[in-house]
């Protein structure tokens, strides 16, 4: 009786074998081996070509996307440029206009209240002549505006700034977007200085582009929902982003010399904590030539994507950024896209290998049940019909077993006649080694010469006459009662 041990032990020599085949390929069905092998030879060479081109397609790609940013930040940087150069000539042309030079040389008060209505006339055309501009106004050798389109300007003295040292010492100046005192709203600055007939510098004219337009610009560069764009300086302070609360802000901390300098001049709100301390954006302070570069807010978890091309009349740097997740979603279609090729040519080639190999091993699992069916003794050449009309290899194979089949079929037939021939020789032969080895024994001769002797008495006794018999015997029943008294007297 089989215990539960036994069953146990049974069942798993069995799983064991079965995975044994499972994961042993020469034990692998033919249909399962050629399935594998097909689809190896199919999908390992497409896969790598895949690969290469994906990683191709990628850095193709993303040198496309990095590419854009980079275009679109020059773009901007160069309408940035066209309006300082158009406005830096228009101070040029303010600088050496008869009215301003005639104002400032004024020696008189008489004579410079007879030219103020002019001049005045003068500058609020200039002023008027571009919705982007905020003032003009003149500033004397000592540092005091003399003359303005915005009053709140004269009078107040400008010794401090840079675009007024740098207009007295003669040369022309663009300053970076500040916050100016006297009105409190940003502005970039343009200087130029105002020469006398003689060439003596006597004065600096100012000419304030509103900061808010400088952004409107910055800002209207919005490639996506997410995307911003932003403007700093040489500095790497931010001047223009969307996100007002950033403005002013530093990318990297700023030595303490440079912050108080920027402090001093521009009027910034400027301390430790007004710096965003992105390092991987130092890249872009200073920057001579477009580039691109990734960076993360210390806050935020998203990692954005930022290109960036420099001013070619300032030192600034405009950057154009969105987020890397959005950056990538071309990336990830492009994968997606191959990846679901890949996988529709690998069902595709998984199928037409199934059902190659199938074509392939089902004649042979017929030849294989066949010659099963040969060796039992009951097969039927009519189950390789369909297969034996095949054109191919495999359909001469088939014919060839046919053939083989009637061969065997017919030799066997030859053979059993063979056996039956055989067998009626070797009884025979049997038989008289059986009846040699009886006649040649000692035993069989002695009993042979005894029935020679009884036959002879025999004949001598059927020659022998009635007479003759009956006498022989009187003789012996005398003999016998002779001995028969000779053992009475003895006695």
């Amino acid at each position: 009786m089989i215990d539960g041990s036994q069953v146990t032990i049974f069942y798993l020599t069995f799983e064991m074998k079965s995975l044994h085949r499972l994961i042993y390929p020469p034990a692998w069905p033919i249909a399962a081996k050629l399935s594998a092998a097909l689809f190896a030879v199919a999908i390992i060479p497409m896969s790598f070509t895949a690969c290469y081109n994906l990683q191709q397609s990628l850095e193709s790609l993303k040198a496309g996307e990095y590419r854009k940013l980079e275009l679109l930040a020059t773009s901007t940087a160069s309408r940035l440029d066209q309006l300082i150069i158009d406005t830096q000539r228009l101070i040029v042309q303010v600088s050496s206009e008869r009215a301003v030079v005639d104002f400032i040389t004024a020696t008189t008060t008489f004579e410079g209240e007879a030219l103020g209505s002019d001049l005045q006339r003068y500058l609020k055309n200039v002023v008027l002549s571009n919705p982007d501009f905020d003032a003009v106004f003149l500033i004397d050798a000592q540092g005091k505006c003399i003359a303005s389109t915005d009053t709140k300007f004269i009078g107040k003295n400008y010794a401090f700034r840079e675009y007024f040292r740098a207009g007295i010492q003669g040369k022309a100046y663009v300053s970076s977007i500040l916050v100016g005192q006297t009105t409190k709203r940003p502005g970039l600055f343009l200087s130029h200085p105002v020469r006398s007939d003689k060439g003596k510098v006597v004065g600096v004219s100012v000419l304030k582009i509103q900061g808010e337009d400088i952004w409107r610009i910055v800002n209207a560069l919005q490639v996506t929902n997410h995307s911003i764009a932003f403007l700093i300086d040489q500095q790497g302070i931010i001047i223009s982003h969307p996100n007002e609360s950033l403005l002013y802000h530093s990318l990297v901390p700023l030595p303490p010399k440079t912050k108080k300098q920027v402090i001093t001049d521009r009027n910034y709100d400027l301390d430790d904590k007004k710096s965003l301390n992105l390092p991987e954006l130092a890249v872009m302070v200073g920057a001579k030539e477009a580039g691109h570069t990734s960076y993360r807010f210390p806050d935020e978890q998203t990692e954005s994507i930022v290109g960036f091309a420099p001013l070619e009349v300032q030192p600034w740097v405009l950057g154009v950024s969105k987020p890397k997740a959005e950056f990538a979603a071309p990336l990830v279609r492009l994968i997606w896209l191959y990846g679901s090729s890949v996988l529709v040519v690998s069902g595709i080639t998984a199928i037409v290998a199934f059902l190659l190999a199938q074509s392939i091993s089902r004649p042979i699992r017929k030849l294989t049940d066949a010659a099963q069916a040969l060796e039992q003794g009951n097969f039927n050449p009519d189950t390789l019909t369909l297969e034996s009309r095949v054109q191919d290899d495999i359909g001469k194979l088939v014919l060839v077993f046919l053939h083989m089949a009637v061969e065997v079929k017919i030799r066997e037939q030859k053979l059993k006649q063979q056996v039956i021939s055989l067998k009626v020789e070797i009884d025979e032969t049997k038989r008289v080694a059986e009846v040699a080895e009886i006649t040649e024994n000692e035993h069989f001769r002695h009993l042979q010469q005894k029935i020679q002797k009884l036959r002879q008495q025999t004949l001598s006794i059927q020659q022998e006459t009635e007479t003759e018999y009956f006498e022989r015997l009187h003789t012996k029943v005398k003999s016998l009662k002779q001995r028969t008294s000779c053992r009475d007297i003895e006695e």
